[in-house]
């Protein structure tokens, strides 16, 4: 029986991908390193670390690691100065009844993002009044694939992974949770692609997939 429901963040419950590819395509550019669309796409649910590398593939240099960390740190200010303008109406469409819905019926809920951001925007966007915790890159060191996130938080909310539904919109997120041995839930463009245990379209349709626990017994 599934007690407890882990959310990704970037893509899930808000919307922050464009600000990432933004204030990645800015540092790029300053490098004079060509970035795609494509490139963004592949650093979604991965660390801002993973991500730099990314960015760096087409770059004619080689940089030392001291020169990687402070990319790193120009490209979060650059984000965080994007995020200081949201509100709760940047929250994904269906969160904010989502949310406090599955509280009622009796659900652990909690975030599991690489963002270490994660406190900012749930902040910003009001979101965080929902979560029993929140497992981010400041209490974890593997970015998804690797499950780390996803049995931090479990752990964080005091419920066995078996009994965990992992929802997320990347491969890599959707990955993450099936290693983690949870039930998948496949969000935006991993449910497009059927990548998950069950997939939705919307944020509406998880209460269509976790009905009161009192129901449930």
């Amino acid at each position: 029986m599934i007690s407890a429901i882990l959310f990704d963040l970037d893509g899930v419950l808000v919307t922050t991908d464009i600000l990432h590819f933004q204030a990645w395509k800015e540092l790029a550019d300053r490098l004079g390193i060509p970035f795609t669309r494509e490139q963004g796409d592949r650093c979604r649910g991965v660390s801002r670390m993973a991500s730099l590398e990314i960015v760096l593939e087409g770059a004619m240099e080689t940089y030392t690691d001291a020169e990687k960390a402070a990319f790193a740190r120009e490209k979060n200010r650059r984000y965080r100065q994007r995020l200081s303008a949201l509100t709760p109406a940047d929250a994904t469409p269906g969160a904010t009844e989502v949310l406090p819905e599955l509280r009622r019926r009796g659900y652990r809920l909690a975030l599991a993002s690489a963002s270490k951001n994660a406190g900012l925007i749930l902040e910003r966007t009001g979101l965080g009044q929902w979560m029993d915790a929140v497992a981010d890159g400041t209490c974890v060191t593997r970015s998804k694939p690797d499950p780390e996130v996803f049995l931090t938080a479990a752990r964080l909310v005091g419920v066995p992974a078996g009994q965990c539904a992992a929802v997320d919109d990347a491969l890599a997120g959707v990955q993450a949770g099936r290693a983690a041995g949870m039930l998948t839930v496949g969000y935006g463009d991993a449910g497009r692609r059927g990548a998950g245990d069950r997939n939705i379209e919307t944020l509406m349709q998880l209460l269509e997939l976790f009905p009161s626990r009192e129901e449930k017994r």
